[in-house]
């Protein structure tokens, strides 16, 4: 026997008394992992003297680590061959661990990045939380999303080590807590480098008060552990009052302190008290502006070692990177001065400083008065962190093509001609291990077949494929796969929600964060609309199609929980109607998160990205879906755009109003005479409110109603523009069930041709850009 089996059968007899085939799932998934973890340890701990970029993010979506470690150290078959030997499945792991510490793309492009870097021998570590509880689980009671408590760490967590001996104290106005580290290994492919995902969790100075205990005051004597425990529960905890907020304000700052306080702490061991070298040692990326109190807690923590202002300054502006993932002012965190005081005084005074710097720029700019007002860092009683982010780092990336562009010449305008020098795109990516080779085997052996495996780790070798296009041998073994998958997922689904699809129907997926801007309620509208188009005979011969939803809508997210319920109410309709559901299927999936989705995105023939234009940053749920064979129903928005330049506009079906057509259309868009004007689109809208749908008496229907005809104190009426594209969209959809029907081989090409051509969406590609341009690290520094 090899030595990894060795391990797991050692680990199993140490810890359990039990050999493989006496052991519980949880007894072989934790002794797999622990012989996982030995094989990494002599590498991992290897001491490298380079420089090293850090990942600074809120969120990261790793997802299940078991299946991506075995692949990426080569040892799947290993142990696919020894559960064989003992009559194991080896998808026995699929209910065990799926570690949600991220809400969607943000954290599942920081997870990407940690695994290409890694891939690409990039010296890339990861900065954030331990969240206690993922993001939730969700289930679904009459229609209405529930929340429950996600308990990742149920079974344990052995893909991580605690590290006591690195812990650091972090000072709040009323609280003292101490940040332990918890370290976990990111294997890239090949074995060939492992760095660290660093997560920080919260713990009190002092646990547990003996004498009030005593003094049978036992909710007070455990209050400091559950004040500090509180800071690392959950993700992203709701925030619509000022206890919530201030709660969002101790995390962004708990995980930003603690992650410089270690820097600082290794490069001192190396240097002592001169920091002029710090950003020759360390590059800092900060993910959205969640992590952006770092710049005001940088200049303080090296105010505390002795460094002048002015220089704290310049070695800030020279460590730190800034990406910028939203055009939403809503998004653009600021915080008001009066609650930042509360909570961490001692850092105001240093966002003064950095004010006052950056008001001596402007002056000396020419920039004065009232002219100063968009950039300044303290305006209104407010502290926006976006400005603190462009003013003092040396880089602000947007995340996709046009996403750039509009940051450059409308959302960030004023900043860009400021700094023009600072602005770059980096269009995300996604990895292809974890997106293909992984969660799509079958696909990844046939790619593997035509064009060798290279691909692994340069998805560019896709483009190899094209010279297949045209052959039907290679056209069906790849509809094949796609069949295949179909059913998979069929399988799935009835056993995790109780509902039987038929996988020749046409699978049309959107899966992604319910957010109004990505207009789930317009896909629910389209649905409806081809409902009554059957009933009343407008739509004849269309194909068989299930519309597949998942996501989840934030806890406080009142609106997004009304389309939920909505969805849901149109499932119940057409399920159940005798006339149509030979026909049309819905099924809003329950507690969507990366497990689901590698089973979700194998199988789609049609993805969803169906953003308003101009709103989107850049999406890399599109990507995963191109890679694995689906067409794009989708705006030009986002990565889509790249995504048609690469694979095509005629492999794709694009639809809407594009950014420049909104922007003339502005001022004079009046959805009420759009109502008016079309009966489709009246009678669809008029669902929320006529009595064909229930929404148990809440009145979220009637606000969904309002939020399109009327508007909002915050919003104009239908700001996302669902009435203006609606009737295109439907148009869309139609011609993509035409298509599939009526030349399904031309159908499979475009598939095919998406796949091919989905070579530039590699994280890979992304995370060298970053090293090259931006972090000047690994040999990429040495190329530049």
């Amino acid at each position: 026997m090899n030595t990894f089996k060795n391990d797991i059968c050692e680990a199993l007899e140490l810890d359990y008394g039990k050999n493989i085939q006496e052991a519980s799932t949880v007894e072989l998934y934790d002794a797999v992992s622990k012989a996982v973890m030995k094989a990494v340890a002599a590498d991992w701990r290897k001491p490298l003297k380079e420089k090293r970029a850090c990942y600074f993010s809120a969120e990261f979506l790793v997802g299940r680590l078991i299946y991506n470690n075995l692949l990426n150290l080569g040892l799947l078959d290993q142990l696919a061959e020894l559960f064989n030997e003992n009559g194991i499945e080896l998808s026995i792991f699929e209910d065990i661990e799926d570690a949600a510490l991220g809400n969607g793309g943000l954290g599942r492009l920081a997870a990407c990045f940690l695994d290409s870097a890694a891939t690409q021998n990039l010296p890339l570590d990861g900065y954030g939380i331990r969240y206690r509880y993922g993001l939730f689980k969700q289930y679904f009671e009459n229609g209405f999303q529930r929340e429950t408590a996600d308990d990742w760490q149920r079974f344990g967590d052995p893909w991580s080590i605690r590290k006591e001996s690195e812990k650091v104290r972090i000072d709040f106005k009323n609280q003292r807590v101490y940040a332990v580290p918890y370290d976990t290994p990111i294997i890239g492919y090949g074995g060939k480098r492992i760095n660290t995902l660093r997560l920080w969790q919260s713990e009190p100075i002092h646990g547990f008060d003996f004498q009030l205990f005593n003094e049978q005051k036992y909710d007070r004597a455990v209050l400091e552990r559950d004040e500090a425990e509180a800071i690392s529960s959950v993700l992203y905890p709701n925030d619509d009052t000022d206890k919530g907020k201030r709660l969002r304000l101790k995390q962004q700052y708990f995980f930003s302190s603690a992650s410089l306080q270690d820097l600082l702490r290794k490069y001192q061991a190396k240097h002592g008290e001169d920091f002029s070298a710090f950003p020759e040692e360390y590059a800092i990326q900060l993910n959205d502006t969640h992590p952006v109190i770092s710049i005001a807690e940088l200049v303080r923590l090296l105010s505390e070692r002795g460094v002048p202002f002015a220089r704290a300054l310049k070695i800030v502006r020279q460590t730190f990177a800034y990406t910028n993932h939203t055009i939403m002012a809503e998004a653009l965190e600021k915080w008001d001065v009066r609650l930042f005081k509360s909570v961490i005084p001692q850092v105001y005074r240093y966002v003064v400083l950095i004010d006052k710097a950056l008001q001596k720029e402007l002056d000396h700019r020419g920039i004065r008065g009232e002219d100063q007002k968009p950039y300044r860092i303290l305006d209104g009683g407010m502290i926006h962190m976006a400005r603190m982010a462009i003013f003092a780092t040396h880089s602000t990336n947007g995340v996709a093509k046009i996403h750039t562009e509009i940051l450059k010449n409308t959302a960030l305008n004023e900043w860009y001609r400021l700094y023009p020098e600072r602005f770059n795109n980096k269009t995300n990516g996604i990895t292809q291990r974890r997106w293909l080779a992984l969660c799509n085997q079958e696909l990844s052996g046939f790619i593997t077949d035509k064009i060798g495996g290279s691909w692994v780790t340069d998805l560019s070798k896709l483009k190899g494929l094209e010279a297949f296009w045209d052959n039907p041998e290679t056209l069906q073994q790849f509809a094949e796969i796609k069949q295949l998958k179909k059913q998979q997922l069929a399988d799935y689904i009835e056993k995790h929600e109780g509902v039987r699809l038929d996988p020749r129907f046409l699978f049309d997926i959107q899966a992604k964060r319910l957010h109004e801007y990505k207009r789930q309620l317009l896909n629910a509208f389209s649905i409806l609309d081809i409902y009554f188009g059957l009933k009343d005979g407008r739509i004849s011969n269309f194909y068989p199609t299930v519309f597949l939803f998942g996501a989840k809508a934030a806890p406080g997210y009142y609106r997004a929980k009304g389309v939920i319920k909505y969805i849901h109410e149109i499932a119940k309709l057409v399920n159940h109607d005798e006339e149509t559901k030979d026909r049309l299927q819905v099924l809003f999936v329950a507690n969507y998160n990366v497990s689901y989705a590698e089973k979700l995105v194998p199988a789609a023939d049609v993805s969803e990205q169906i953003s308003t234009a101009g709103t989107e940053a850049s999406g890399t749920g599109n990507m995963k879906f191109m890679l694995n064979g689906a067409v794009t129903l989708g705006t030009y928005d986002g990565a889509n755009v790249e995504i048609v330049e690469q694979a095509g506009k005629e492999n794709n079906y694009i639809f809407g109003a594009r950014v420049e057509e909104l922007q003339q259309v502005e001022t004079v868009y009046d959805p009420r005479m759009v109502y008016e004007t079309y009966p489709r689109i009246r009678k669809v809208v008029d669902t929320l409110i006529d009595g064909t749908f229930s929404d148990g008496g809440t009145g979220m229907f009637q606000e969904l109603y309002d939020s399109l005809l009327k508007g909002a104190s915050w919003h104009k009426p239908d700001h996302y523009y669902l009435l203006l594209d609606f009737l295109p969209y439907c148009d869309a959809k139609l011609q993509v069930n035409a298509d599939y029907r009526d030349n399904r081989m031309q159908f499979i090409r475009k598939c095919f041709v998406n796949t091919a051509n989905a070579g530039k969406f590699s994280s890979d590609r992304t995370i060298v850009e970053y090293a090259k341009e931006i972090w000047q690290i690994g040999e990429a520094s040495h190329t530049t």
